[in-house]
């Protein structure tokens, strides 16, 4: 089998930071309940990952003057999740109608508040090997950091063009042979719709983005705190090109399941 049916068509991104002095209940709350009964066992939602942005990480990020998380630093729990492709309106029709159900049942959590909770989709990926873990697989791999940077494309540039740029120039430059960075999947983001979205019984943070915007996820080896230079390198490379700007560069570390690592670390 050269073509794996089992292949990532969208994706869940959810960008929280919990009230100061909830943060281990929260964290409790996300992993041992929310994590599952609001996601996981919805239909067609294969793969999830949570990740986490220290004091230490959030101050590597840049621009400060982002758009994507206003002030920049917000936003300390990222969870990620992967939808099979052509699944997309079937699960979340499920997800809509399951979170109410929650929260009816007093199994929500009113002590946080969302940067940037958006959906995804159109994703294509690059990678530094030829024997490579896919991208279907990346949460499940043990990789010790996330790169994520949203890009804008610049007016009269078509997604074609920048498309073209990050895989002939950009992207090279981060997948060399020796690189720390294993593989970059690139996502659209999707317009919220009520009758998809459910109109969702919290305030989802910042806006979408729109056409011009793509997210980038960059599946580290090593932590990124050691190799956040390449990014910074990168960054000044898409925003000289003239075709896009970075709307933010956010290093991530994945949590530690299971325990309350990091959460007094946040602010």
């Amino acid at each position: 089998m050269n073509e794996y049916p089992v292949r990532a068509g969208s994706m869940l991104y959810t960008l929280v930071d919990p009230n100061k002095g909830h943060e281990i209940a929260y964290n409790r709350w996300y992993e041992r309940d929310h994590f599952y009964a609001g996601c996981l066992i919805g239909p067609w939602l294969f793969a999830g990952k949570r990740w986490v942005a220290t004091r230490e990480l959030k101050n590597l990020r840049f621009p400060d003057d982002s758009n994507v998380t206003v002030p920049v630093d917000r936003g300390s729990y990222l969870a990620t999740y992967f939808v099979l492709e052509g699944k997309h309106d079937e699960h979340f029709k499920w997800a809509a109608e399951q979170v109410w159900d929650l929260y009816a049942n007093d199994r929500g959590f009113p002590e946080r508040q969302h940067a940037h909770t958006v959906m995804f989709n159109a994703p294509w990926a690059s990678y530094r090997d030829e024997e490579h873990v896919p991208i279907e697989l990346s949460f499940d791999h043990p990789y010790q950091g996330l790169g994520n940077v949203f890009l804008d494309r610049s007016e009269g540039t078509s997604d074609e063009e920048l498309r073209r740029f990050l895989e002939t120039s950009a992207l090279p430059s981060l997948l060399y042979s020796g690189s720390p960075v294993a593989s970059c999947v690139n996502w659209k983001p999707i317009p919220r719709n009520d009758e998809i979205d459910g109109n969702a019984p919290m305030d989802l943070g910042s806006p979408t983005g729109n056409e011009e915007r793509t997210n980038q996820m960059f599946f580290l080896e090593d932590d990124p705190r050691d190799v956040w230079n390449l990014f910074v390198e990168y960054g000044n490379q898409i925003n000289e090109s003239g075709l896009a700007t970075v709307s933010l560069a956010a290093p991530f570390i994945p949590t530690v399941v299971g325990t309350d690592i990091y959460t007094d670390q946040l602010w």
